[in-house]
């Protein structure tokens, strides 16, 4: 594989293919979605390392005030203390976008976790690539030609054999009803809030939009905490000690270097795209906790890992 990349906008905005991998052009869309999702599959790999030391609510806000503590120094440095030229309406739509895409839909879905489990919330949040791939053709006027729609249900095959557990933790049809509830609703508004600051993004102060967009979500997120009275627990829960440096490294790679390459994903390709790629990362979680964390890796979870990559490699050839 040879990549050449080019932190230059100028460059990066070219129509030239960013690397050839087996003969299949990969642009720089393409590329920036494919890094995400392996970036954010290596940090979950981490937090596991690390350990269930911190609630998902109190991790989920301490990896986001330290990807805004260096993504605002980056955006300095990168963009100058000038902020992007935006009207008043699309600086709305950035911070919205933060506040639904971050705030909500995270609460959300650490709602779904606690009442249904990780396995039916994984399931659902295969949703998420339809769901972009839908509001893409109806607000932004995307479309996909047939090989990319086959391409894009194999890809969404290859995750459910990925992801689907026999033995689910039962529950009682209503909990299970409220738990599916937030379960979708997490996941429509995450492609909401990326849909709705596509066309943004595109544009000049890349940098300053998705710090901007993250303050946004965290500003959210503790207004969330105050009204439900579980910021001083949370604060309290930072304080104690934990396996830091592990936790830290897993949230520079999360929230930091992982949320640009996914931004960027939206910001040089099409939603749909980007959103289809993104749905690797369940495949790469399951082949690096194979890998480090000794997980079984039955014959289900090779074929479904085999479908997504066949998928994947359809979808960015056509």
């Amino acid at each position: 594989m040879v990549v050449f990349l080019f932190f230059n906008s100028e460059y990066l905005e070219v129509a030239v293919p960013l690397a050839i991998i087996g003969g299949v052009d990969v642009g720089i869309g393409e590329f920036f979605a494919l890094a995400s999702a392996l970036t954010w599959a290596t940090a979950v790999v981490l937090f596991k390392f690390a350990g269930e030391s911190l609630s998902a609510t109190s991790l989920n806000l301490f990896k986001n005030l330290l990807g805004a503590s260096l993504l605002i120094p980056t955006s300095m440095l990168a963009e100058g203390l000038t902020l992007p030229d935006l009207s008043a309406w699309e600086w709305t739509i950035v911070l919205t976008s933060g506040f639904i895409g971050i705030a909500v839909a995270d609460t959300w879905y650490f709602l779904a976790l606690k009442i249904v489990g990780a396995g039916n919330t994984a399931i659902v949040a295969s949703l998420y690539s339809p769901f972009v791939v839908i509001l893409s053709v109806v607000f932004l006027g995307e479309s996909l030609n047939f090989v990319q729609i086959c391409a894009f249900l194999l890809v969404l095959l290859g995750i459910f054999m990925v992801t689907y557990q026999k033995n689910r933790k039962q529950v009682d049809a209503k909990t299970f009803a409220q738990g599916l509830f937030f379960a979708v609703g997490a996941v429509l508004l995450n492609a909401i809030g990326i849909v709705m600051v596509k066309r943004i993004i595109e544009g000049d102060g890349f940098f300053w939009l998705i710090t901007l967009r993250l303050i946004g979500g965290i500003v959210g997120t503790l207004l969330v905490l105050a009204l439900s009275q579980k910021l001083i627990k949370v604060y309290s829960e930072i304080k104690q000690p934990r396996r830091w440096k592990l936790i830290f490294t897993a949230s520079v790679l999360a929230t930091y270097i992982s949320m640009m390459f996914w931004l960027a994903g939206y910001k040089y390709t099409d939603a749909s795209t980007a959103s289809v790629l993104n749905e690797t990362a369940n495949v790469f979680i399951v082949i690096f906790a194979w890998l480090f964390l000794k997980e079984e890796l039955p014959r289900r979870k090779l074929l479904g890992i085999a479908l997504a990559f066949v998928g994947v490699v359809l979808f960015i050839s056509y």
